[in-house]
């Protein structure tokens, strides 16, 4: 029988207040507690939080605080990786980033999503990865929702809400995204 973090991990519906995941929790939050209001500057002690945070990212990451973050385990990295201020990562599910990726402030990453059945959706919740490739510049308060992938040298405009795919090497923007021309 499966565990219900195996369940989120999969995809599967699943129990987000299961006492495993609820504690995994708590301990991302007080990690995050200690880089977001303890350390606050980029200096070692915030480079070991980052490190016990995301053991699955590269040590190349640079995180303005404040940063949010779900679990941080689901965070997989590339080098050379910039999160500007006020950057949330709901990393319910594996979130991929190539080398060399951007983060304006305030962008939010979703692997979490509902059921759209009310009933449903009273208990449980689906996960769904994030993809972003490499060389990969996210403008500002960019939302970025569950399984999307954005391919490699794309540029996302500040503000823009990316619900689908976007393919390599182009300007996308608005509220659905859209790719507007190529790079």
């Amino acid at each position: 029988m499966k565990t219900e973090k195996q369940k989120m991990l999969d995809g599967a519906s699943y129990l987000a207040n299961d006492k495993e995941l609820v504690a995994e929790r708590l301990r991302a939050k007080k990690l995050l507690h200690r880089l977001n209001v303890i350390e606050y500057i980029a200096n070692g002690n915030a480079r070991a939080i980052i490190r016990e945070l995301m053991p699955n990212a590269n040590r190349k990451m640079y995180i303005e605080p404040p940063f949010h973050c779900d679990y941080g385990y689901n965070i997989h990295s590339g080098e050379n990786i910039y999160f500007n201020v006020n950057c949330v990562v709901l990393d319910t599910m594996k979130v991929t980033i190539g080398d060399n990726v951007f983060f304006g402030p305030g962008v939010h990453l979703y692997t979490a999503t509902h059921p759209l059945d009310p009933i449903e959706r009273r208990t449980v919740e689906r996960s769904k990865p994030v993809t972003i490739g490499n060389d990969c510049w996210i403008g500002g308060n960019t939302v970025i929702c569950p399984g999307v992938t954005i391919g490699n040298g794309v540029t996302i405009g500040a503000g823009s809400v990316v619900t689908k795919d976007i393919p390599d090497n182009v300007l996308a923007v608005g509220n659905p995204a859209r790719a507007i021309r190529e790079l």
